[in-house]
């Protein structure tokens, strides 16, 4: 269930932080409008890297969409050129 909350009631943060959690963010409103998100500063680090990993696998998708790619074998041998020196 959504927890909502004006954003009055940051005057008692305490209590407004101690129901934001993990997977529990606080949705605060301003003149009864959504405005604000509180989140676990886990959770938020997490969304931020899945996000950075969704970037990297596009980037990816369209280097191959374009021919840019090669094969296993490949890609083998550099790591192995790369990390036996």
């Amino acid at each position: 269930m959504l927890n909502i909350k004006p954003v009055s009631d940051l005057r008692n943060y305490n209590d407004v932080l101690r129901d934001c959690g993990l997977n529990n963010p606080v949705y605060l409103t301003k003149n009864g409008r959504g405005r604000y998100v509180l989140v676990d500063i886990a959770e938020y680090e997490k969304k931020n890297a899945l996000l950075e990993l969704y970037a990297k696998l596009a980037e990816g998708e369209k280097q191959i969409e374009n021919g840019k790619y090669m094969s296993l074998e490949e890609a083998r041998a550099r790591l192995r050129k790369k990390y036996a020196e």
